[in-house]
């Protein structure tokens, strides 16, 4: 990222005004940041909990790694939605869940970092004009794009920290509009982590009921 963006500023004229923005900005990169801005003024949300989405609702599943394709599969099956983003921890997890769900008749594709830049962008354009309703995505899909009909977000794999989840959570409920996140989980790690988004966001993360009445996540 740091060649990319040194790149960026040998292109663009020497005297320029310069802002950066993020959901979330770790201690370890400011630094980094700062070395490309000229004495720039800080603005910060002063308190975390802050930064978990209104309108979302949140939950989770509990199940053994080899239930989750069943599962994934009764979910979009029940669900109403207008487009759905599901994330997984590594390309190859998304090449073959994007596999699986195409056999079952799901319109999906999958974006990842194994892709060229030039055909992520067009897998997205598609995406974002409604030519496919489910999208199978790495991390790389989790931050700073906006598709406006994705209501439902599924986290297939436990993102590693609550940094991750807010991003890929926040691909649905943009902008304050209703949406749904469900995160799986299926060991004492994946436990953990929850533990740790709830904590930090303040935010309580209850299990996925039985039934759930699509008015509450779809938006009239």
């Amino acid at each position: 990222m740091r060649r990319d963006v040194q790149e960026i500023f040998k292109t663009t004229p020497h005297h320029k005004q310069v802002m950066m923005f993020s959901a979330t900005l770790s201690k370890e990169i400011r630094p980094t940041c700062k070395k490309f801005m000229q004495s720039p003024l800080e603005i910060y949300v002063d308190d975390e909990k802050k930064l978990t989405l209104h309108g979302l609702q949140q939950h989770y599943v509990r199940l053994e790694e080899s239930a989750k394709n069943r599962k994934l599969n009764d979910l979009l099956d029940s669900l109403e939605f207008n487009q759905v983003c599901i994330f997984v921890k590594s390309v190859s997890r998304a090449i073959e869940l994007d596999r699986l769900l195409r056999e079952c008749n799901f319109p999906s594709i999958a974006i990842h970092s194994g892709l060229k830049q030039e055909e992520r962008i067009k897998l997205y354009q598609q995406f974002k004009a409604f030519e496919k309703r489910v999208l199978v995505a790495t991390d790389v899909f989790g931050r700073g794009i906006d598709v406006e009909r994705v209501n439902i977000v599924i986290n297939y794999d436990t993102p590693g920290e609550a940094d991750s989840y807010l991003h890929r959570v926040g691909r649905a409920g943009r902008f304050g509009t209703k949406g749904l996140a469900i995160t799986f989980v299926s060991n004492d790690d994946n436990e953990e982590v929850l533990k740790a988004i709830q904590s930090r966001f303040e935010v309580e993360i209850s299990e996925l009921p039985e039934t759930i009445d699509a008015s509450t996540y779809m938006n009239a």
